[in-house]
């Protein structure tokens, strides 16, 4: 079994400073085999927000594994936006914006959904689909493959944000190639379900995060998952921040299941 921590939409410069040590607390005592970062690492990408983010990851007892969100590329700053759009992350978090993990469980690959040149709406772009599937049509064994975006590929009905284009391409073609999971933020909600059923597609997991630090919460609470990851099941724990205890604790965990259809 291996076991990931799933965090997302941190929002440095936007923070509850009161959240901070709980959650690096709680992360921490997981003793998670890698810790996953689904993008907006930051509010506003500047090097104040880029620190503190770097800080936070350094405190965290496992490797992580990082991609940039819609967030953390600099907003206002526009010949930084369309000339540098990763400086500042590549200096601060990775100079990888999709970076892989793999061992002899699970594949891991990250990938970069924002487009610089549009402020929320994403794109899953054809270049990054090749790459994903060139990743795990190479993988070998019995090991599991994890996906983490910042943006979701599917929405709710009510959801006012855009879809990211090229989604349900996407998906698709990551079904076609073997992928157990995707993990997204974005939204600041929490979801674990299968992907919207169509005939003949394996079902593949969407596993959202909402916000782990931010005061952005939308209704919702700071939370994040944990995924225990077996080849026949996949467990993921929400872990929700509750104010009168001033920690985190579990809100509820989802069992899926693997099927000769996918999972369920």
């Amino acid at each position: 079994m291996r076991r990931l921590v799933h965090l997302s939409d941190l929002h440095f410069g936007r923070d509850r400073p009161e959240v901070l040590s709980p959650l690096m607390q709680a992360v921490n005592a997981v003793r998670a085999d890698l810790i996953v970062v689904s993008g907006d690492l930051t509010q506003r990408a500047t090097e104040e927000q880029f620190a503190a983010a770097a800080a936070f990851l350094k405190g965290l007892q496992a490797r992580t594994l990082c991609v940039p969100g819609n967030h953390d590329v600099p907003l206002h700053n526009l010949l930084m936006r369309i000339f540098m759009p990763w400086r500042r992350y590549r200096r601060w978090i990775d100079a990888t914006l999709q970076p892989t993990f793999e061992d002899d469980e699970i594949v891991v690959v990250g990938v970069n959904t924002v487009n610089p040149f549009a402020w929320q709406r994403g794109w899953f772009r054809s270049r990054a689909l090749r790459r994903v599937c060139g990743a795990f049509c190479n993988s070998t064994g019995q090991r599991r493959h994890i996906v983490i975006a910042h943006h979701p590929l599917e929405h709710l009905p009510d959801e006012a944000k855009s879809l990211m284009r090229g989604a349900a391409t996407a998906i698709q073609r990551m079904s076609d190639c073997g992928v157990d999971a995707i993990l997204s933020g974005h939204l600041h909600s929490w979801r674990a379900e299968p992907f919207a059923h169509v005939e003949g597609r394996s079902s593949v997991l969407q596993i959202h995060a909402g916000t782990s630090l931010s005061s952005r919460l939308r209704g919702a609470i700071n939370d994040f998952n944990v995924l225990e990851i077996e080849r026949e099941r996949i467990t993921v724990i929400r872990h929700a921040f509750d104010d009168d205890a001033a920690e985190f604790a579990v809100a509820g965990t989802m069992v899926f299941l693997a099927s000769a259809q996918g999972w369920r």
